[in-house]
């Protein structure tokens, strides 16, 4: 059996409130006015918050907008993680088919920020810079994951290549849905494109075809 994950604390909860609203507003200030058009400051002030507080918890403007480029990969990294041990390849489907699912308003609006967000950084390096920061973080706190559900006598390159793999997978898709203008579900979803992607980058792997 799976072990129950930590709660996080009273703090922690409230820290992570207060960088998800500095992110939505960064994110809505960069759709009003681009990246080059908003400073920290503006970004401060529409969170309702202290200069001094954003940069308590965030190095730049476009690093503001992290916590909602990595909303996904959380949502994914906890389904697999509460998966377990077993049939690795539709595991890795279920998950992320679960993860890019839309099954309300408010996660509508996540994907709506995260096209927003894309097409900004397409123009941006520093924004490009976050978005594979973030996915360079996805893809280190899968490797446990991958490892438990694989089992002790899996191969730990195999692991490693297949977190890779299952990380671009996502980011691909993510990215190929954003320069469209296809909805968050059904035909050109980014879950029907990270199936896809998904089941091309780790077709040859022996850990997920075994």
């Amino acid at each position: 059996m799976t072990q129950p994950a930590t709660q996080p604390s009273l703090t922690e909860r409230r820290k992570a409130a207060t960088q998800l609203d500095i992110a939505r507003a960064a994110a809505a200030l960069f759709a009003e006015h681009g990246p080059d058009g908003t400073t920290a400051e503006a970004i401060a002030r529409h969170a309702g918050v202290a200069l001094r507080t954003f940069y308590r918890y965030f190095r730049s403007k476009q690093d503001a907008v992290g916590p909602l480029l990595s909303g996904g990969a959380e949502r994914w990294r906890a389904l697999l993680e509460a998966a377990e041990p077993g049939a690795l390849p539709k595991t890795l489907e279920t998950a992320v088919t679960k993860a890019l699912s839309v099954p309300d308003a408010h996660t509508a609006e996540q994907f709506t920020w995260t096209r927003g967000l894309l097409r900004a950084a397409e123009h941006d390096p520093a924004l490009r810079a976050v978005w594979y920061r973030v996915n360079q973080d996805s893809e280190e706190r899968l490797l446990p994951v991958l490892s438990r559900l694989a089992g002790p006598g899996a191969d730990p390159l195999e692991v490693r290549l297949a977190a890779a793999a299952a990380t671009d997978a996502i980011r691909v898709a993510l990215e190929a849905w954003a320069g469209t203008d296809a909805p968050a579900s059904g035909p050109g979803s980014p879950a029907e494109l990270a199936v896809r992607c998904l089941r091309e980058l780790t077709g040859g792997m022996r850990l997920l075809t075994s």
